[in-house]
């Protein structure tokens, strides 16, 4: 696989009508669900392994998308695989009374893993340069006086990317990945969670009230996209009608990261090894 072909090079002007939703040039489901997919998760845990381990880095996951675009299933089949004391997962909600008082950023500390861990952030910072524009929300958050409100998303993505670059500089990598789902295939996943008993749990209104700003999102992603794609933290774009293979990509891409991080196991002093070697041969002779 070539990741490139979803990464978004840094200064790309964004049209999501440029990345399709779905792949036909790819493995079948049967090599990508009984192959391709448990191969790169087993790939993942042993890296996964590795970081925790050692403890030096942390990585946070963005997954950013519309209602029933896959984020959720993504976690449950690859990340859920992890071990979990190395896996920090967080929905990104509205922000509390408490959170409101302060920066829009301040809430993502909290939110963010430690040495070691992978952090999941289902929805994420992002999240306030989309709600606040779709819903016309502005108004209700306190900014200084200065602040040009027509300039304000402007100056967000700036202070997002420096936020990645502040992450990156001290130990945490940041990895994007935008979910590209069709407005067809969004309906069907609706019309399931709708029509199926099992599925009725997942289904909100407001997740077919969102639909009628359908293109408002497509605009306001892509504008998002193009600002903040960096080298330090690029977005992926997923053909996320397909979701197994998008499963794929986020794995391989997961694999990829970890394997310039290259974590290792901890190994022992000279003087440890020593104790070691006393403890195994007390413990021997019991």
């Amino acid at each position: 696989m070539i990741l490139k072909k979803y990464m978004v090079a840094a200064n790309t002007q964004v049209q999501l009508t440029d990345y399709s939703t779905r792949v036909d040039d790819r493995p079948n489901d049967s090599e990508l669900t009984n192959e391709l997919i448990p191969n790169s998760v087993e790939r993942l845990k042993e890296l996964h392994w590795r970081l925790y381990a050692e403890s030096k880095t942390g990585i946070v996951v963005v997954l950013q998308a519309l209602d029933a675009g896959g984020k959720d299933e993504a976690i449950s089949y690859i990340f859920s695989n992890l071990n979990a004391q190395g896996l920090k997962t967080n929905a990104f909600q509205k922000p509390s009374d408490t959170e409101k008082k302060h920066d829009y950023l301040w809430r993502m500390h909290d939110l963010l893993p430690e040495r070691g861990q992978v952090g999941i952030l289902n929805r994420s910072h992002y999240e306030e340069v989309i709600a606040p524009r779709i819903h016309d929300l502005l108004g209700e958050e306190v900014l200084p006086d200065e602040v040009d409100q027509e300039k304000v998303w402007e100056m967000r993505y700036r202070q997002i990317n420096d936020y990645e670059l502040y992450l990156k500089e001290n130990g945490f990598e940041v990895i994007k990945f935008f979910f590209n789902v069709s407005k067809e295939k969004q309906r069907d996943r609706l019309l399931e969670r709708l029509k199926d008993p099992k599925k009725n749990w997942e289904f909100s209104f407001s997740d077919v009230e969102e639909r009628q700003y359908w293109d408002d999102y497509q605009k306001i992603f892509e504008e998002m996209i193009t600002h903040t794609s960096t080298d330090v933290s690029p977005w992926y774009i997923l053909p996320a009608d397909d979701e197994w293979y998008s499963r794929y990509i986020i794995s391989s891409v997961m694999i990829d990261v970890l394997e310039r991080i290259d974590p290792q196991y901890p190994t022992f002093s000279e003087e440890e090894q020593e104790r070691i070697d006393e403890a195994i041969q007390m413990l021997e002779n019991e």
